[in-house]
């Protein structure tokens, strides 16, 4: 790239996209006097687009990705407008976190967009503490949001006209964190959310058990008078002491017609002990969906490439068409799932129909079935069920697939 950039004069080249970047190619620029880091780096660049390719491994690897890249990125680019680091993938690299960066290391002054994965919702508030007063877009994706410690300001991001918060970890502190600071977003035009939401209680609040259109419009929605664009996929999971205080999927989908953005949909699953409420608009606009149960409605959707499958009744063969139908470019496929599938009294007779049907995932490249009983792994190993043809990373116990594999149910190729 430096042969490159060094054989011409590049006096119009503003804008940088890196393609399978890893923490290699920048620790090859450090901060001296050469013409190639001063004049094109530090001064002509205001786009940047990276493109990261590097395995998440541990709190090592992350604590050297902040030094060896992101410290060295925003230390090289001191002019940008535009700073996107795609996070279409969380495993593609560590997150920035700014315990691991050095004190005098910030974002350039000037930026309008930011695009970033960070490692705590601590990370996303000190981005928020006031000195990108130009920001006008910022999309961050979260590892974990939990209590951060105390930051001092919480005015209003007047400024702020679009924002997506991501994050793929449940939260409990979604009343405590994610409302106050989207509350202070009054001028926000645009708002995208992907969360999980977990709470100890029967209810999210006071006047809503789960987050439905009444709670999104009281708590959040009044607060936004100019946001005409809203795509969000949220479920919240509640405790369920006494089977008597539910609301039933018609009534809240109900509450959401009052919601005028986008088409939307709300429907809830009940178990023993606890609900899971999905609440999201359409088209679904993700890439990502997560706490995927028997009972997920047909949603189809041709840019989700990530899945987190999880239940505690059977899934039958039918359950997994209906997955590779609905989602024909899934790339990352996880499943969490204890209870076999034998247990399902009708499970080969609605299959019945359905058992000479190989499914093929075309585009499956991971499999996570760690967590899941042996019959679901016979149901993706075995050939007269699934076909895998581009899988390359395969995630299971060994010992539940030597008890599969004993039992001459898989061909495994030696």
């Amino acid at each position: 790239m430096e042969r490159i950039l060094l054989a011409s004069d590049y006096a119009n080249l503003t804008s940088l996209e890196l393609f399978d970047s890893g923490k290699e190619i920048f620790s090859h620029y450090t901060m001296d006097n050469s013409v190639f880091v001063e004049h094109i780096f530090k001064h002509q660049i205001t786009n940047l687009i990276v493109h990261f390719n590097d395995e998440y491994f541990n709190n090592n690897s992350m604590s050297i990705y902040n030094e060896q890249v992101y410290s060295r990125i925003l230390s090289l680019f001191e002019n940008l407008k535009h700073l996107i680091f795609d996070t279409s993938s969380i495993h593609n690299y560590p997150p920035l976190t700014f315990i691991h960066l050095p004190s005098t290391i910030y974002f350039s002054s000037t930026l309008t967009v930011l695009c970033i994965h960070v490692g705590t919702f601590k990370d996303c508030l000190l981005i928020l503490d006031g000195r990108l007063k130009q920001l006008t877009t910022f999309n961050v994706q979260i590892y974990y949001i939990d209590y951060p410690s105390k930051v001092s300001n919480i005015d209003k991001l007047q400024h702020l006209k679009c924002f997506s918060l991501v994050s793929f970890k449940a939260t409990y502190k979604y009343n405590e964190l994610i409302v106050p600071l989207l509350r202070r977003m009054t001028h926000l035009e645009k708002l995208t959310l992907n969360i999980c939401i977990n709470t100890s209680n029967e209810s999210i609040d006071e006047t809503s058990q789960f987050v439905d259109g009444t709670h999104l419009q009281n708590k959040i929605l009044i607060y936004m008078p100019y946001l005409h664009t809203f795509n969000f996929y949220i479920n919240t999971k509640v405790l369920l002491r006494f089977s008597n205080y539910r609301k039933f999927n018609d009534s809240i989908q109900q509450i959401f017609t009052n919601i005028k953005y986008e088409q939307t949909n709300c429907m809830v699953y009940t178990f023993d002990y606890e609900s899971i409420c999905y609440a999201y608009s359409l088209p679904l606009r993700f890439t990502h969906l997560s706490r995927i149960t028997n009972h997920f409605p047909n949603i189809g959707s041709d840019i989700v490439t990530h899945l987190y499958v999880s239940d505690c009744v059977p899934m039958k063969h039918e359950f997994f068409m209906r997955i590779n139908q609905t989602f024909p470019l899934l790339k990352y496929f996880s499943l969490k799932n204890n209870c076999p599938q034998s247990l399902c009294f009708d499970l080969w007779i609605s299959d019945e129909n359905l058992s000479n049907s190989i499914i093929e995932y075309s585009n499956l490249i991971s499999l996570d079935i760690m967590e899941a009983d042996k019959d679901y792994i016979a149901q993706f190993l075995l050939e007269t069920k699934t076909f895998l043809p581009h899988l390359t990373e395969l995630k299971v116990n060994y010992d539940q697939l030597e008890i599969v594999t004993s039992n001459d149910m898989l061909k495994i190729p030696s």
